[in-house]
Protein backbone atom coordinates (compact mmCIF):
# COMPACT_ATOMS: atom_id res chain seq x y z
CA UNK A 1 0.00 0.00 0.00
CA UNK A 2 1.50 3.36 -0.98
CA UNK A 3 2.02 6.22 1.59
CA UNK A 4 -0.80 8.22 0.12
CA UNK A 5 -3.49 5.52 0.45
CA UNK A 6 -2.23 5.45 4.08
CA UNK A 7 -2.35 8.33 4.36
CA UNK A 8 -6.09 8.27 2.85
CA UNK A 9 -7.03 5.43 4.86
CA UNK A 10 -5.85 7.31 8.25
CA UNK A 11 -7.82 10.50 7.48
CA UNK A 12 -11.37 8.44 6.65
CA UNK A 13 -10.44 6.39 9.66
CA UNK A 14 -10.28 9.92 12.04
CA UNK A 15 -12.85 11.17 10.75
CA UNK A 16 -15.34 8.18 11.27
CA UNK A 17 -14.11 8.57 15.30
CA UNK A 18 -15.92 11.68 15.25
CA UNK A 19 -19.15 9.83 13.44
CA UNK A 20 -22.12 8.89 15.83
CA UNK A 21 -24.76 9.07 13.65
CA UNK A 22 -25.62 5.71 13.50
CA UNK A 23 -26.31 4.57 17.21
CA UNK A 24 -23.34 6.22 18.09
CA UNK A 25 -21.25 4.53 15.24
CA UNK A 26 -19.99 5.76 12.61
CA UNK A 27 -22.75 6.63 9.41
CA UNK A 28 -21.36 3.68 7.09
CA UNK A 29 -22.23 1.19 9.67
CA UNK A 30 -25.88 1.82 8.54
CA UNK A 31 -24.95 0.46 4.82
CA UNK A 32 -23.20 -2.13 5.77
CA UNK A 33 -26.02 -3.13 8.57
CA UNK A 34 -28.29 -3.25 5.56
CA UNK A 35 -26.75 -5.00 3.09
CA UNK A 36 -25.74 -7.74 5.53
CA UNK A 37 -29.07 -7.96 6.81
CA UNK A 38 -30.66 -8.85 3.43
CA UNK A 39 -28.03 -10.72 2.15
CA UNK A 40 -28.57 -13.13 5.47
CA UNK A 41 -31.97 -13.07 5.08
CA UNK A 42 -31.31 -14.71 1.65
CA UNK A 43 -28.67 -16.94 2.43
CA UNK A 44 -30.35 -18.42 6.04
CA UNK A 45 -33.61 -18.64 4.47
CA UNK A 46 -32.66 -20.90 1.58
CA UNK A 47 -30.14 -22.47 4.07
CA UNK A 48 -32.85 -24.00 6.61
CA UNK A 49 -33.82 -25.84 3.81
CA UNK A 50 -31.19 -27.40 2.23
CA UNK A 51 -31.51 -30.41 3.85
CA UNK A 52 -34.96 -30.55 4.13
CA UNK A 53 -35.31 -30.27 0.74
CA UNK A 54 -32.93 -33.00 -0.59
CA UNK A 55 -34.10 -35.61 1.92
CA UNK A 56 -38.22 -34.96 1.00
CA UNK A 57 -39.58 -37.53 -0.91
CA UNK A 58 -39.99 -37.23 -5.11
CA UNK A 59 -43.43 -37.32 -3.92
CA UNK A 60 -42.84 -34.08 -2.05
CA UNK A 61 -41.16 -32.76 -5.00
CA UNK A 62 -37.55 -33.27 -3.00
CA UNK A 63 -34.71 -34.88 -4.23
CA UNK A 64 -34.92 -37.78 -1.60
CA UNK A 65 -31.27 -38.61 -1.11
CA UNK A 66 -30.20 -40.49 1.99
CA UNK A 67 -29.87 -37.85 5.21
CA UNK A 68 -26.18 -38.84 4.73
CA UNK A 69 -25.87 -37.81 1.28
CA UNK A 70 -27.91 -34.52 1.64
CA UNK A 71 -25.73 -33.98 5.29
CA UNK A 72 -22.46 -34.02 3.45
CA UNK A 73 -23.65 -32.01 0.25
CA UNK A 74 -24.93 -29.55 2.64
CA UNK A 75 -21.77 -29.55 4.79
CA UNK A 76 -19.73 -29.26 1.61
CA UNK A 77 -22.03 -26.30 0.08
CA UNK A 78 -21.81 -24.05 3.54
CA UNK A 79 -18.04 -25.43 3.36
CA UNK A 80 -17.57 -23.39 -0.08
CA UNK A 81 -19.13 -20.88 0.66
CA UNK A 82 -16.47 -20.14 3.57
CA UNK A 83 -13.96 -21.16 1.41
CA UNK A 84 -14.47 -19.19 -1.07
CA UNK A 85 -13.79 -16.22 1.37
CA UNK A 86 -10.30 -16.74 0.61
CA UNK A 87 -10.18 -16.13 -2.95
CA UNK A 88 -12.87 -13.14 -2.06
CA UNK A 89 -10.78 -11.24 0.05
CA UNK A 90 -7.83 -11.59 -2.06
CA UNK A 91 -9.53 -10.34 -4.88
CA UNK A 92 -10.22 -7.48 -2.69
CA UNK A 93 -7.22 -6.87 -1.79
CA UNK A 94 -5.36 -7.19 -5.22
CA UNK A 95 -7.76 -6.63 -8.09
CA UNK A 96 -11.18 -4.96 -6.88
CA UNK A 97 -11.19 -3.12 -3.62
CA UNK A 98 -13.88 -3.96 -1.09
CA UNK A 99 -16.79 -1.87 -2.21
CA UNK A 100 -16.48 -3.37 -6.08
CA UNK A 101 -16.09 -7.21 -4.46
CA UNK A 102 -19.26 -6.73 -2.12
CA UNK A 103 -21.12 -5.64 -5.23
CA UNK A 104 -20.71 -8.03 -7.58
CA UNK A 105 -20.72 -11.06 -4.79
CA UNK A 106 -24.34 -9.29 -4.15
CA UNK A 107 -25.07 -9.74 -8.04
CA UNK A 108 -24.18 -13.37 -8.39
CA UNK A 109 -25.40 -14.52 -4.99
CA UNK A 110 -28.88 -13.23 -6.43
CA UNK A 111 -28.87 -14.92 -9.45
CA UNK A 112 -27.95 -18.02 -7.65
CA UNK A 113 -31.36 -18.14 -5.60
CA UNK A 114 -33.26 -17.52 -9.16
CA UNK A 115 -31.55 -20.70 -10.72
CA UNK A 116 -32.65 -22.68 -7.78
CA UNK A 117 -36.04 -21.08 -8.13
CA UNK A 118 -36.43 -22.97 -11.14
CA UNK A 119 -38.20 -25.85 -10.87
CA UNK A 120 -35.73 -28.24 -12.54
CA UNK A 121 -33.61 -31.09 -10.67
CA UNK A 122 -30.59 -29.97 -12.79
CA UNK A 123 -30.86 -26.45 -11.32
CA UNK A 124 -30.14 -27.16 -8.27
CA UNK A 125 -26.67 -27.72 -8.18
CA UNK A 126 -26.39 -25.24 -10.47
CA UNK A 127 -27.94 -22.14 -7.96
CA UNK A 128 -25.81 -23.72 -5.20
CA UNK A 129 -22.70 -23.08 -7.33
CA UNK A 130 -23.61 -19.40 -7.67
CA UNK A 131 -25.12 -18.95 -4.05
CA UNK A 132 -21.40 -19.96 -2.89
CA UNK A 133 -19.46 -17.87 -5.50
CA UNK A 134 -21.17 -14.79 -4.37
CA UNK A 135 -21.03 -15.19 -1.11
CA UNK A 136 -17.32 -15.57 -1.10
CA UNK A 137 -16.98 -12.43 -2.53
CA UNK A 138 -19.12 -10.27 -0.45
CA UNK A 139 -18.81 -12.00 2.90
CA UNK A 140 -14.67 -11.37 4.11
CA UNK A 141 -14.99 -7.77 2.55
CA UNK A 142 -18.54 -6.72 4.25
CA UNK A 143 -16.84 -8.21 7.58
CA UNK A 144 -13.53 -6.25 6.82
CA UNK A 145 -15.15 -2.86 6.25
CA UNK A 146 -17.14 -3.21 9.44
CA UNK A 147 -13.82 -2.87 11.36
CA UNK A 148 -12.33 0.09 8.95
CA UNK A 149 -14.92 2.63 9.91
CA UNK A 150 -12.79 2.86 13.70
CA UNK A 151 -9.36 3.82 14.33
CA UNK A 152 -7.46 0.76 16.33
CA UNK A 153 -8.08 2.46 19.35
CA UNK A 154 -11.42 2.68 19.20
CA UNK A 155 -13.67 1.20 21.91
CA UNK A 156 -16.46 1.24 19.84
CA UNK A 157 -15.16 -1.59 17.77
CA UNK A 158 -16.46 -4.53 19.54
CA UNK A 159 -19.84 -2.94 20.15
CA UNK A 160 -19.92 -1.98 16.47
CA UNK A 161 -19.67 -5.43 15.32
CA UNK A 162 -22.00 -6.70 17.76
CA UNK A 163 -24.46 -4.43 16.02
CA UNK A 164 -23.58 -5.29 13.02
CA UNK A 165 -24.09 -8.98 14.02
CA UNK A 166 -27.24 -8.28 15.10
CA UNK A 167 -28.03 -6.94 11.98
CA UNK A 168 -27.12 -10.22 10.17
CA UNK A 169 -29.65 -12.37 12.89
CA UNK A 170 -32.62 -9.96 11.74
CA UNK A 171 -32.06 -10.92 8.34
CA UNK A 172 -31.58 -14.46 9.03
CA UNK A 173 -35.00 -14.25 11.23
CA UNK A 174 -36.76 -12.89 8.23
CA UNK A 175 -35.58 -15.46 6.31
CA UNK A 176 -36.43 -18.04 8.50
CA UNK A 177 -39.98 -16.96 8.71
CA UNK A 178 -40.88 -16.10 5.41
CA UNK A 179 -38.71 -18.87 3.64
CA UNK A 180 -40.06 -21.41 5.68
CA UNK A 181 -43.48 -20.25 5.32
CA UNK A 182 -43.43 -20.54 2.02
CA UNK A 183 -41.73 -23.89 1.83
CA UNK A 184 -44.35 -25.75 3.68
CA UNK A 185 -47.69 -23.97 2.52
CA UNK A 186 -46.59 -22.98 -0.89
CA UNK A 187 -44.06 -24.81 -2.32
CA UNK A 188 -40.08 -25.06 -2.38
CA UNK A 189 -39.30 -23.17 -5.42
CA UNK A 190 -41.34 -20.63 -4.60
CA UNK A 191 -39.73 -20.20 -0.97
CA UNK A 192 -35.84 -19.90 -3.18
CA UNK A 193 -37.23 -17.48 -5.10
CA UNK A 194 -38.21 -15.45 -1.97
CA UNK A 195 -34.47 -15.66 -0.90
CA UNK A 196 -33.41 -13.64 -4.16
CA UNK A 197 -36.13 -11.02 -3.44
CA UNK A 198 -34.12 -10.20 -0.36
CA UNK A 199 -31.15 -10.31 -2.08
CA UNK A 200 -32.50 -7.70 -4.69
CA UNK A 201 -33.52 -5.41 -1.78
CA UNK A 202 -29.98 -5.54 -0.12
CA UNK A 203 -28.57 -4.60 -3.71
CA UNK A 204 -30.86 -1.52 -3.89
CA UNK A 205 -29.89 -0.27 -0.63
CA UNK A 206 -26.29 -1.08 -0.95
CA UNK A 207 -26.59 1.19 -3.53
CA UNK A 208 -28.27 4.10 -2.54
CA UNK A 209 -26.41 4.47 0.69
CA UNK A 210 -22.76 3.76 -0.76
CA UNK A 211 -21.76 7.28 -0.31
CA UNK A 212 -21.56 6.69 3.57
CA UNK A 213 -18.73 4.22 3.31
CA UNK A 214 -16.86 6.65 1.00
CA UNK A 215 -13.43 6.16 1.17
CA UNK A 216 -13.60 2.86 3.11
CA UNK A 217 -11.43 -0.01 0.80
CA UNK A 218 -12.98 1.31 -2.62
CA UNK A 219 -9.30 0.48 -3.72
CA UNK A 220 -7.27 -2.53 -4.03
CA UNK A 221 -4.93 -2.07 -0.44
CA UNK A 222 -2.42 -3.99 -2.60
CA UNK A 223 -3.01 -3.94 -6.44
CA UNK A 224 -1.44 -6.32 -9.26
CA UNK A 225 0.21 -4.48 -12.00
CA UNK A 226 -1.43 -4.52 -15.37
CA UNK A 227 0.09 -7.64 -16.16
CA UNK A 228 -0.55 -9.39 -13.06
CA UNK A 229 -3.69 -8.13 -13.15
CA UNK A 230 -4.38 -9.93 -16.12
CA UNK A 231 -3.06 -12.87 -15.35
CA UNK A 232 -4.69 -13.27 -12.28
CA UNK A 233 -8.12 -13.09 -13.99
CA UNK A 234 -7.35 -15.58 -17.11
CA UNK A 235 -6.51 -17.95 -14.10
CA UNK A 236 -10.17 -17.16 -12.63
CA UNK A 237 -11.28 -17.63 -15.85
CA UNK A 238 -9.96 -20.86 -16.09
CA UNK A 239 -11.18 -22.15 -13.02
CA UNK A 240 -14.87 -21.12 -13.88
CA UNK A 241 -14.26 -22.77 -16.88
CA UNK A 242 -13.18 -26.01 -15.25
CA UNK A 243 -16.03 -25.97 -12.47
CA UNK A 244 -18.48 -25.95 -15.31
CA UNK A 245 -17.13 -28.72 -17.25
CA UNK A 246 -17.12 -30.37 -13.57
CA UNK A 247 -20.81 -29.86 -13.53
CA UNK A 248 -21.72 -30.26 -16.85
CA UNK A 249 -20.04 -33.92 -16.51
CA UNK A 250 -21.72 -34.63 -13.10
CA UNK A 251 -25.26 -34.31 -15.19
CA UNK A 252 -23.96 -36.30 -17.90
CA UNK A 253 -23.14 -39.35 -15.91
CA UNK A 254 -19.83 -39.13 -16.85
CA UNK A 255 -18.61 -38.54 -13.21
CA UNK A 256 -19.52 -39.90 -10.34
CA UNK A 257 -19.41 -38.54 -7.23
CA UNK A 258 -19.85 -39.87 -3.46
CA UNK A 259 -20.77 -36.95 -1.39
CA UNK A 260 -19.53 -38.14 1.92
CA UNK A 261 -16.01 -39.29 0.75
CA UNK A 262 -15.69 -36.49 -1.06
CA UNK A 263 -16.55 -33.86 1.94
CA UNK A 264 -13.89 -35.89 3.97
CA UNK A 265 -11.68 -35.22 1.63
CA UNK A 266 -12.59 -31.28 1.01
CA UNK A 267 -12.23 -31.15 5.09
CA UNK A 268 -8.52 -32.17 4.70
CA UNK A 269 -7.53 -30.04 1.65
CA UNK A 270 -9.46 -27.24 3.58
CA UNK A 271 -7.34 -27.88 6.63
CA UNK A 272 -4.50 -27.68 4.83
CA UNK A 273 -5.14 -24.75 2.94
CA UNK A 274 -5.49 -22.95 6.22
CA UNK A 275 -1.74 -23.79 7.80
CA UNK A 276 -0.56 -23.07 4.43
CA UNK A 277 -1.86 -19.76 3.48
CA UNK A 278 -1.36 -18.46 7.02
CA UNK A 279 1.59 -19.76 7.66
CA UNK A 280 2.89 -18.01 4.04
CA UNK A 281 1.69 -14.96 5.66
CA UNK A 282 3.34 -15.62 8.85
CA UNK A 283 6.64 -16.86 7.48
CA UNK A 284 6.88 -14.98 4.21
CA UNK A 285 4.52 -11.81 4.79
CA UNK A 286 7.87 -9.50 6.15
CA UNK A 287 5.78 -9.41 9.33
CA UNK A 288 7.49 -7.54 12.28
CA UNK A 289 8.02 -9.13 16.01
CA UNK A 290 4.69 -7.72 17.24
CA UNK A 291 2.77 -8.45 14.17
CA UNK A 292 3.99 -12.06 14.57
CA UNK A 293 2.93 -12.02 18.34
CA UNK A 294 -0.55 -10.90 17.58
CA UNK A 295 -0.89 -13.62 14.60
CA UNK A 296 0.10 -16.36 17.64
CA UNK A 297 -2.78 -15.20 19.23
CA UNK A 298 -5.03 -15.14 16.32
CA UNK A 299 -4.45 -18.64 15.53
CA UNK A 300 -6.02 -19.44 18.81
CA UNK A 301 -9.15 -17.76 17.89
CA UNK A 302 -9.65 -19.60 14.44
CA UNK A 303 -9.07 -22.72 16.39
CA UNK A 304 -11.69 -22.03 18.58
CA UNK A 305 -13.57 -20.59 15.51
CA UNK A 306 -13.47 -24.15 13.63
CA UNK A 307 -14.62 -26.19 16.71
CA UNK A 308 -16.97 -24.18 17.17
CA UNK A 309 -18.92 -24.06 13.93
CA UNK A 310 -18.58 -27.75 13.93
CA UNK A 311 -21.24 -27.65 16.68
CA UNK A 312 -23.19 -24.54 15.91
CA UNK A 313 -23.63 -25.75 12.19
CA UNK A 314 -25.78 -28.66 13.37
CA UNK A 315 -28.74 -26.47 14.07
CA UNK A 316 -29.42 -26.71 9.94
CA UNK A 317 -28.87 -30.12 9.30
CA UNK A 318 -29.19 -33.03 12.86
CA UNK A 319 -31.15 -30.12 14.96
CA UNK A 320 -33.28 -29.53 12.06
CA UNK A 321 -34.05 -33.16 11.24
CA UNK A 322 -34.70 -33.37 14.95
CA UNK A 323 -37.28 -30.51 14.79
CA UNK A 324 -39.23 -32.09 11.78
CA UNK A 325 -39.29 -36.21 13.10
CA UNK A 326 -38.70 -36.08 17.03
CA UNK A 327 -40.50 -32.88 18.01
CA UNK A 328 -43.80 -31.50 19.00
CA UNK A 329 -44.66 -29.42 16.49
CA UNK A 330 -48.50 -28.35 16.90
CA UNK A 331 -49.78 -25.22 18.89
CA UNK A 332 -53.43 -25.86 19.47
CA UNK A 333 -54.18 -26.57 15.59
CA UNK A 334 -51.42 -24.54 13.92
CA UNK A 335 -48.38 -26.73 13.27
CA UNK A 336 -45.09 -24.69 13.08
CA UNK A 337 -42.96 -25.19 10.39
CA UNK A 338 -39.44 -26.92 10.58
CA UNK A 339 -37.24 -24.26 9.54
CA UNK A 340 -38.76 -21.81 12.59
CA UNK A 341 -37.22 -23.16 15.09
CA UNK A 342 -33.80 -22.15 13.89
CA UNK A 343 -35.25 -18.65 14.19
CA UNK A 344 -35.06 -19.09 18.18
CA UNK A 345 -31.20 -17.90 17.59
CA UNK A 346 -31.90 -15.08 15.67
CA UNK A 347 -34.59 -14.13 18.37
CA UNK A 348 -32.28 -14.52 21.25
CA UNK A 349 -29.57 -12.39 19.29
CA UNK A 350 -31.53 -9.05 18.71
CA UNK A 351 -32.18 -9.47 22.10
CA UNK A 352 -28.82 -10.13 23.76
CA UNK A 353 -27.06 -8.40 21.24
CA UNK A 354 -27.12 -4.64 22.81
CA UNK A 355 -25.90 -6.30 26.20
CA UNK A 356 -23.11 -7.86 25.21
CA UNK A 357 -22.49 -4.83 22.94
CA UNK A 358 -22.56 -2.59 26.40
CA UNK A 359 -20.85 -5.51 28.55
CA UNK A 360 -17.50 -4.97 26.11
CA UNK A 361 -17.18 -1.54 26.55
CA UNK A 362 -18.34 -1.61 30.43
CA UNK A 363 -15.27 -4.26 30.63
CA UNK A 364 -13.26 -1.87 28.87
CA UNK A 365 -13.32 0.98 30.89
CA UNK A 366 -13.36 -0.84 34.30
CA UNK A 367 -9.82 -2.83 32.81
CA UNK A 368 -11.44 -6.06 32.99
CA UNK A 369 -9.80 -6.91 29.68
CA UNK A 370 -10.13 -10.79 28.99
CA UNK A 371 -8.15 -11.64 25.57
CA UNK A 372 -9.94 -12.61 22.45
CA UNK A 373 -8.80 -16.72 22.95
CA UNK A 374 -10.06 -16.92 26.69
CA UNK A 375 -13.65 -14.86 25.38
CA UNK A 376 -13.98 -17.75 22.08
CA UNK A 377 -12.80 -20.61 24.73
CA UNK A 378 -15.74 -19.07 27.10
CA UNK A 379 -17.99 -19.17 23.89
CA UNK A 380 -16.98 -22.70 23.14
CA UNK A 381 -17.96 -23.93 26.09
CA UNK A 382 -20.79 -22.24 26.53
CA UNK A 383 -22.31 -23.47 22.95
CA UNK A 384 -21.16 -27.43 23.73
CA UNK A 385 -23.54 -27.06 26.76
CA UNK A 386 -26.36 -26.74 24.23
CA UNK A 387 -25.51 -30.42 22.54
CA UNK A 388 -25.81 -31.62 26.75
CA UNK A 389 -29.43 -30.32 27.20
CA UNK A 390 -29.93 -32.14 23.75
CA UNK A 391 -28.38 -35.64 24.65
CA UNK A 392 -31.48 -35.80 27.55
CA UNK A 393 -33.79 -34.66 24.68
CA UNK A 394 -32.49 -37.15 22.11
CA UNK A 395 -32.35 -40.35 25.33
CA UNK A 396 -36.63 -39.18 25.52
CA UNK A 397 -36.89 -39.71 21.49
CA UNK A 398 -34.88 -42.52 21.84
CA UNK A 399 -37.84 -44.00 24.29
CA UNK A 400 -40.40 -43.26 21.16
CA UNK A 401 -41.80 -39.90 22.37
CA UNK A 402 -41.76 -36.54 20.69
CA UNK A 403 -40.39 -34.03 22.64
CA UNK A 404 -41.29 -30.79 23.64
CA UNK A 405 -40.03 -28.02 21.85
CA UNK A 406 -38.45 -25.98 25.14
CA UNK A 407 -35.73 -28.87 24.57
CA UNK A 408 -34.73 -27.30 21.23
CA UNK A 409 -35.57 -23.70 22.18
CA UNK A 410 -32.79 -24.11 25.42
CA UNK A 411 -30.23 -25.49 23.06
CA UNK A 412 -30.57 -22.28 20.96
CA UNK A 413 -30.40 -20.15 23.89
CA UNK A 414 -27.29 -21.53 24.70
CA UNK A 415 -25.70 -21.34 21.05
CA UNK A 416 -26.60 -18.10 21.12
CA UNK A 417 -25.59 -17.09 24.20
CA UNK A 418 -21.87 -18.96 23.15
CA UNK A 419 -21.73 -17.44 19.70
CA UNK A 420 -21.77 -13.90 20.73
CA UNK A 421 -18.97 -14.55 23.09
CA UNK A 422 -17.07 -15.76 20.28
CA UNK A 423 -18.29 -14.64 16.91
CA UNK A 424 -18.21 -10.73 16.61
CA UNK A 425 -15.39 -11.30 19.29
CA UNK A 426 -13.64 -13.22 16.80
CA UNK A 427 -14.42 -10.98 13.66
CA UNK A 428 -13.01 -7.77 15.83
CA UNK A 429 -9.90 -9.65 16.41
CA UNK A 430 -9.27 -10.51 12.76
CA UNK A 431 -9.75 -6.77 12.23
CA UNK A 432 -7.79 -5.58 14.87
CA UNK A 433 -4.88 -8.34 15.06
CA UNK A 434 -4.50 -8.52 11.27
CA UNK A 435 -1.74 -6.99 9.89
CA UNK A 436 -2.76 -3.65 8.33
CA UNK A 437 -1.82 -4.64 4.26
CA UNK A 438 -3.56 -8.19 4.61
CA UNK A 439 -6.26 -7.65 6.40
CA UNK A 440 -9.11 -8.41 3.17
CA UNK A 441 -6.63 -11.47 3.14
CA UNK A 442 -6.69 -12.23 6.77
CA UNK A 443 -10.66 -12.39 6.78
CA UNK A 444 -10.69 -14.58 4.13
CA UNK A 445 -7.98 -17.58 6.30
CA UNK A 446 -10.51 -16.75 9.38
CA UNK A 447 -13.50 -17.13 7.27
CA UNK A 448 -12.23 -20.22 6.28
CA UNK A 449 -12.08 -21.50 9.71
CA UNK A 450 -16.45 -21.16 9.29
CA UNK A 451 -15.57 -23.59 6.14
CA UNK A 452 -13.51 -26.47 7.96
CA UNK A 453 -16.44 -26.37 10.69
CA UNK A 454 -18.76 -26.87 8.49
CA UNK A 455 -17.79 -29.57 6.58
CA UNK A 456 -16.98 -31.27 9.83
CA UNK A 457 -20.63 -30.36 11.22
CA UNK A 458 -22.33 -32.05 7.99
CA UNK A 459 -20.30 -35.28 8.12
CA UNK A 460 -21.17 -35.37 11.60
CA UNK A 461 -24.79 -35.12 11.10
CA UNK A 462 -24.40 -37.72 8.37
CA UNK A 463 -24.69 -40.16 11.64
CA UNK A 464 -28.53 -38.59 12.37
CA UNK A 465 -30.38 -41.42 11.07
CA UNK A 466 -33.92 -41.63 11.48
CA UNK A 467 -34.28 -45.27 11.41
CA UNK A 468 -31.69 -45.53 14.15
CA UNK A 469 -32.53 -43.13 16.60
CA UNK A 470 -30.47 -44.99 19.57
CA UNK A 471 -27.29 -43.24 18.00
CA UNK A 472 -28.30 -39.97 18.08
CA UNK A 473 -27.75 -39.25 22.21
CA UNK A 474 -23.88 -40.37 21.55
CA UNK A 475 -23.63 -37.81 18.62
CA UNK A 476 -24.46 -35.13 20.62
CA UNK A 477 -22.80 -35.99 23.26
CA UNK A 478 -19.86 -36.31 21.18
CA UNK A 479 -20.26 -32.89 19.85
CA UNK A 480 -20.04 -31.41 23.85
CA UNK A 481 -17.54 -33.46 25.09
CA UNK A 482 -15.16 -32.61 22.26
CA UNK A 483 -15.98 -28.67 22.24
CA UNK A 484 -15.64 -28.34 26.17
CA UNK A 485 -11.86 -30.06 26.27
CA UNK A 486 -10.77 -27.77 23.36
CA UNK A 487 -12.26 -24.84 25.16
CA UNK A 488 -10.46 -26.07 28.49
CA UNK A 489 -7.43 -26.06 26.66
CA UNK A 490 -7.43 -22.63 24.95
CA UNK A 491 -8.39 -21.27 28.36
CA UNK A 492 -4.81 -23.24 29.77
CA UNK A 493 -2.35 -22.02 27.00
CA UNK A 494 -3.74 -18.33 27.56
CA UNK A 495 -3.16 -18.72 31.38
CA UNK A 496 0.10 -20.31 30.70
CA UNK A 497 1.23 -17.15 28.38
CA UNK A 498 0.64 -15.09 31.12
CA UNK A 499 2.57 -16.94 33.57
CA UNK A 500 5.79 -17.30 31.54
CA UNK A 501 5.51 -13.25 30.76
CA UNK A 502 5.08 -12.80 34.85
CA UNK A 503 7.82 -14.76 35.10
CA UNK A 504 10.27 -13.11 32.57
CA UNK A 505 9.38 -9.74 34.16
CA UNK A 506 7.03 -8.76 31.20
CA UNK A 507 10.30 -9.03 28.99
CA UNK A 508 9.30 -11.61 26.77
CA UNK A 509 6.82 -12.02 24.44
CA UNK A 510 3.53 -12.71 25.99
CA UNK A 511 0.55 -15.12 23.69
CA UNK A 512 -2.10 -12.25 25.04
CA UNK A 513 -4.46 -11.34 22.12
CA UNK A 514 -5.72 -8.12 23.61
CA UNK A 515 -4.12 -4.78 21.93
CA UNK A 516 -5.32 -2.81 25.11
CA UNK A 517 -2.67 -4.27 26.97
CA UNK A 518 0.11 -3.85 24.81
CA UNK A 519 2.42 -1.17 24.32
CA UNK A 520 0.91 2.00 22.66
CA UNK A 521 3.92 1.40 19.70
CA UNK A 522 2.79 -2.55 19.19
CA UNK A 523 -0.21 -1.25 18.13
CA UNK A 524 -1.32 -1.42 14.06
Amino acid sequence: MSDEQLSTQKSVAGDAKLDTAFFGHPKGLQTLFFTEMWERMSYYGMRAMLVLFMTASLQQEGLAFTVASAAAIYGLYTGAVYFLGLPGGWISDRLLGGQKTVWYGGIIIMCGHIILAIPHPSSFFIGLIFVATGTGLLKPNISAMVGQLYQTEDERRDSGYAIYYMGINIGSMIGYGVCGYFMENVGWHWAFGAAAVGMALGLVQYRMSQGYIAGINDKPANPLSAKGASLAWTIIGAFITIVALTVVAGYQGWLVINPVALAGSVAIVFTITFFIYFGHIYFMGELSDSEKQRMWALFLVCVASACFWSGFEQAGSSLNLFARDYTDRMLGTFEIPTAWFQSANSIFIIILSPFFAALWINMAKRMITPSYSVKCAVGLIIMASGFLVMFFAAQYAADGLKVAPYWLITTYFLHTVGELCLSPVALSAVSRLSPARYVGQMMGVFVLTYSIGNIISGLLAGSFDPENVQQIPGLYMQIALFSIGVGIVLVLINFKAKFWERANGGNEPMLDDNPSEQPAEQKV
